[in-house]
């Protein structure tokens, strides 16, 4: 089937087509459906036997559901719900939450990278297993419902400088990945 879309020999509208159509008794569409269960049974399969693939795929869960929570709480407005029924002012809403989301993790992570320089510069060792362990979902700070100022909107910020003095070497691990990909951190 991809060489005769890659030849010419089919387009890829109509092939298409025949798949949206979803007709048990279309044969491509069937061979389709076929491949992909073996496909999803070999990665059952392999989710199953390899405990490091589930410990990456619950700790990558883990940081996807954390991000949604987060972003939810930043969009707490109407209780999350998106009520207009346009498409573009949809997206509006959509991607100014996301904007909103990631300049306060953007912030976030900058007050954290300080907080670890501050605690350096007093001696402390700040150890890299630590660090993994923080996260920039951080809401306690935050007050939805308190007053801002803007008047410091105009004031150019320093260089952001992200250097931290931390060796993270150790996280990595010294293992060279797996030809597979399944091998490396999350």
């Amino acid at each position: 089937m991809a060489v005769s879309v890659r030849e010419g020999a089919i387009s890829s509208t109509l092939l298409l087509r025949r798949l949206r159509a979803g007709s048990r008794k279309n044969a491509t569409y069937t061979a389709f459906r076929e491949v992909g269960r073996v496909i999803r049974t070999v990665q059952l399969l392999r989710y199953l036997s390899d405990a490091l693939l589930r410990r990456r795929v619950t700790a990558a869960t883990n940081k996807v559901e954390a991000f949604n929570g987060f972003s939810q709480w930043i969009g707490f407005g109407n209780g999350g719900v998106i009520t207009d029924n346009d498409p573009v002012e949809q997206e509006k809403t959509v991607k100014s939450n996301a904007l909103l989301t990631n300049a306060v993790i953007f912030h976030n992570a900058l007050d954290i990278a300080e907080i670890v320089r501050q605690l350096q510069e007093e001696g402390y060792i700040i150890a890299p297993e630590d660090l993994a362990h923080i996260s920039p979902y951080l809401t306690e700070h935050i007050r939805r419902f308190g007053e801002y100022s803007t008047h410091e909107l105009g004031i150019q910020p320093e260089a952001y400088d992200p250097h931290l003095d931390v060796d993270f070497s150790p996280l990595r691990g010294n293992d060279p990945p797996a030809p597979d990909g399944y091998g490396q951190a999350a």
